[in-house]
């Protein structure tokens, strides 16, 4: 569970979550990606523990590239989309000569259905969260058979782990969608400064992952 609340796995959450329209929705899309998570490590790490293999270093970094690049996609696309809703800033001037810049939106909503396209929202967290998993396998393997000391209970070891990963970002989505709602609905332009500030921070982690297995930190 508290692997769960890494930096990392946050981030992809949070992004994913943005397009969820309700509460349960963002539970949903959390539980997704902590199945695609688990699933690949037990399937992916159950299956080299079965074969007595050992991941290569070089495979092992560049599924970690390969999350990095995903968490870049993401926060992107979080930033798109703010764009599409033609948020921009102007300059407004005062009376008495003061001038300020003031943010401005343009929701879809408004002159659309008011509902997001969200098709495949549930299919893309169970891929993020795969690829996630395959970042962690190497590493979770080599953990499980030292404290294991079976292949047996090693796979047993990551299947609890994968358990813990799905209702640790459960309840965490959970836990944090309540605030969301409400900053969503009484704050609407600020909850999108908000959005735009954890696309950046998405795509900085993302950065910082991808770079480190160029620099071959």
């Amino acid at each position: 569970m508290r692997h769960a609340v890494e930096a990392d796995h946050v981030a992809a959450v949070a992004t994913l979550a943005t397009r969820s329209a309700s509460l349960s929705e963002r539970v949903k899309v959390a539980s997704m990606w902590g199945l695609g998570h688990a699933g690949t490590l037990f399937l992916f790490g159950g299956s080299v523990l079965a074969l007595g293999l050992s991941l290569p270093e070089r495979l092992a970094r560049a599924f970690e590239g390969a999350a990095g690049l995903m968490l870049i996609v993401l926060g992107l696309h979080v930033l798109g989309r703010l764009r599409t809703r033609g948020i921009h800033f102007h300059r407004h001037r005062h009376g008495d000569g003061r001038e300020h810049l003031h943010a401005h939106a343009h929701d879809p909503s408004s002159s659309g259905d008011g509902h997001e396209h969200r098709h495949g929202l549930l299919s893309r967290a169970l891929l993020v969260g795969g690829v996630h998993g395959l970042a962690g396998s190497a590493a979770l393997v080599l953990l499980s058979l030292q404290l294991a000391q079976s292949t047996a209970r090693a796979i047993l070891y990551l299947a609890a782990f994968g358990l813990g990963s799905v209702v640790g970002m459960a309840a965490l989505s959970l836990a944090i969608s309540v605030p969301v709602r409400l900053a969503s609905g009484y704050a609407g332009r600020a909850w999108r400064m908000v959005e735009g500030a954890l696309g950046m921070v998405t795509i900085g982690l993302g950065c910082w992952m991808a770079g480190s297995v160029l620099g071959g930190r």
